[in-house]
């Protein structure tokens, strides 16, 4: 796998219309510069608590399962990295409160577990699960990372 390009005009490209300058990259690159894709995602992207959490994850499953049906593998891929990024997050925020896993001099915080947002990441896990065993969006997946990169 080549390095992701962060030297992209990200602020200029459509990736709908140009899918070939998409990369797959490792777990969440670029999910906070892909447009139209974070234009449309974004909004529904919350990890707060579990009902927020839940309602979000179904928000984006749905547009995963939208751009699956308008054979639109980027579209796909951005709500796999947004429903991953909302495990991370949420799961950082139940293991450090703030969010903050380091001190000013990059000490490791410590750990204290909030319940509520643990509960909200297990959500995020289960559809990112979900999609990492989807047959379909991994056959998308090798055939756009065989034909672009």
């Amino acid at each position: 796998m080549r390095p992701f390009n962060y030297q992209q005009d990200f602020d200029n490209i459509d990736f709908r219309t140009h899918p070939e300058w998409y990369q797959v990259g490792r777990g969440e690159q670029g999910v906070l510069l892909v447009q139209p894709y974070k234009r449309e995602i974004l909004p529904h992207w919350r990890f707060k608590d579990v009902e927020s959490a839940r309602h979000s994850a179904e928000q984006i499953y749905a547009l995963f399962e939208a751009y699956r049906r308008q054979d639109d593998f980027v579209g796909m891929d951005m709500a796999r990295k947004f429903i991953q990024m909302g495990y991370t997050r949420a799961r950082r925020y139940a293991n450090h409160p703030g969010g903050r896993k380091y001190d000013a001099q990059r000490n490791l915080l410590p750990f204290k577990l909030d319940q509520k947002k643990a509960a909200a990441a297990d959500i995020f896990k289960r559809y990112w699960d979900r999609i990492r065993a989807d047959e379909d969006y991994l056959r998308r997946k090798r055939s756009h990372q065989q034909r672009y990169g």
